[in-house]
């Protein structure tokens, strides 16, 4: 009774609202990634195959590869654009290194227990607790949000590394994980990021208004009666979803950057968030796209090749925003 009391404390009517749109979206994003999407998935590549007929689109690898970036594309840049335009581009980075460890103790748990052998899964967990904590450090600490960042930035690879010493042998699992690896994503792992994707950009949908308050004008929010804090943990603990969601193709090391560069491009190219936002999932589609194939073509790790791609295109787009300025 007292934990509900202060739940009631802290939540007014508008955020039970949006808890309960998280836990339908989330429902209704399990029982289509069970149901419908395998269905949707083996119809769509089928008929690409058929059209295209080549082993870029034909190889079942390069299929997951394709949809889990495809997804990576979509997602980081629709969170990326809250973060960037609030100068918390580290945040990513840090719960990228958090979901590492948790991926350790995955794998470590796995070796094990076959049974309980979902890296992501684990990943996942320990990347929301880590970045409740890391808003909870956040508000104690006077809004000294470079503290926790730090913590968890050296903590979480700490974290993974002393599982690793252990003595369990699990070392090229775990560099796909660290460096990325497209080889590497199961189909198992693409119906994850379908979920997590589906849940990103339905809360993002629901909550835009009030997210777009506290990035630019968090006093204004206050005087709205926004509750700043509740939106401030819902936008971190979406980006760990990302994060999450995006390790197994770019790697724990790489992932900050699709939050961060297509967001970064698009900003130089438009003055309006919106524009920028949609602008920014396009750039990311491209870095995706042509970071897959740069990288087959030459044999060079795919997660390296995609954030090569991205950073190309931010300088074209400062070339652009130069000549477009005059300056």
């Amino acid at each position: 009774m007292a934990v509900e009391h202060a739940v009631r404390r802290l939540l007014g009517r508008e955020e039970y609202a949006v808890l309960g749109g998280l836990v339908v979206m989330m429902s209704v994003s399990a029982a289509f990634i069970l149901t419908a999407f395998p269905v949707i998935y083996d119809a769509f590549w089928g008929s690409a195959c058929s059209a295209v007929d080549t082993w870029l689109v034909c190889s079942g690898f390069l299929q997951r590869g394709f949809t889990a970036g495809i997804l990576i594309g979509i997602t980081a840049p629709v969170v990326g654009a809250y973060l960037v335009n609030r100068q918390m581009a580290l945040i990513g980075e840090a719960l990228a290194h958090t979901a590492f460890g948790g991926v350790a103790i995955g794998l470590f748990v796995g070796a094990a227990a076959p049974q309980f052998d979902y890296p992501l899964v684990f990943a996942l967990i320990v990347a929301t607790l880590a970045a409740l904590a890391m808003q909870y450090v956040a508000v104690k600490t006077d809004g000294y949000a470079d503290i926790p960042i730090a913590i968890m930035l050296t903590g979480g690879f700490a974290l993974g590394i002393a599982v690793i010493s252990y003595g369990v042998t699990f070392h090229a699992t775990v560099e796909s994980y660290l460096f990325g690896d497209i080889l590497f994503v199961p189909f198992e792992n693409v119906q994850l990021m379908v979920a997590l994707t589906l849940v990103v950009v339905g809360t993002v949908a629901l909550t835009h208004k009030q997210l777009l308050f506290i990035t630019f004008d968090r006093e204004a929010a206050r005087l709205a009666r926004i509750n700043v804090a509740f939106y401030d943990t819902l936008l971190i603990v979406l980006t760990a979803l990302v994060v999450v969601a995006a390790m197994q193709v770019l790697g724990a090391i790489l992932v900050a950057g699709m939050l961060v560069i297509p967001v970064a491009a698009a900003m130089l190219l438009t003055d309006s968030f919106d524009h920028g936002l949609i602008l920014s999932v396009l750039l990311g589609q491209a870095a995706v796209f042509g970071g897959i194939f740069l990288s087959y073509s030459w044999d060079i790790a795919t997660g390296a090749m995609i954030i090569l791609v991205a950073i190309a295109l931010y300088v074209l787009a400062l070339v652009l925003s130069a000549i477009l300025t005059g300056t």
